[in-house]
């Protein structure tokens, strides 16, 4: 995968682990077999992510039996894949959460503001699909209406930032993504 992470490419990227762990080997094999794994957990954490939770949020369900994220790693043979997904909901306003998250991302270098691509995004767009640098960009990813969204990171280490107005109208809703994948 060397396409930059969209919002798309995370729907992708479930269905792929949902495909792998069909055509997995039991998990028997899978544990001695040296060098190879797989971790599939119904949540994650800061440490998953790679960025603090912000102080005074909580875990975001949109339904009772949703999981507020998920956390999935498939590694062997020098190659592996890395999705952490948390979902955290806030009384604090978009910008405050905005003005946090963007301090925190800038520990893995610049700081995309995705929710007003540069012009040079845009004339780039058709470029970034054939563009073998690791160089990372808001490509066709933009936020929800009403919403912010931000990343940082490489096209192979990437954390994304996503924050808009909860869909039940209270509070702010905070989406926090870690997306990785490594070859050889």
């Amino acid at each position: 995968m060397s396409k930059p992470f969209s919002l798309a490419a995370l729907f992708a990227a479930l269905s792929f682990a949902v495909i792998s762990l069909l055509a997995a080997p039991s998990p028997a094999r899978a544990q001695n077999e040296k060098g190879a794994g797989i971790t599939i957990a119904g949540d994650a954490d800061a440490k998953d992510i790679g960025l603090p939770l912000y102080p005074g949020s909580h875990r975001y369900k949109d339904k009772d039996s949703d999981s507020p994220g998920v956390n999935f790693d498939l590694w062997g043979s020098g190659s592996g894949f890395k999705l952490a997904v948390l979902k955290l909901q806030s009384d604090d306003s978009l910008d405050k959460i905005a003005d946090y998250y963007k301090k925190h991302l800038s520990k893995f270098g610049k700081v995309l503001d995705c929710s007003h691509p540069s012009p040079n995004d845009s004339a780039n767009k058709d470029k970034d699909k054939d563009d073998k640098s690791n160089v990372l960009t808001c490509g066709d990813d933009k936020p929800d209406s009403g919403g912010q969204l931000f990343k940082a990171g490489t096209k192979a280490d990437q954390h994304l930032v996503s924050i808009q107005p909860n869909p039940n109208g209270q509070g702010t809703r905070i989406d926090l993504v870690h997306l990785a994948h490594w070859d050889k």
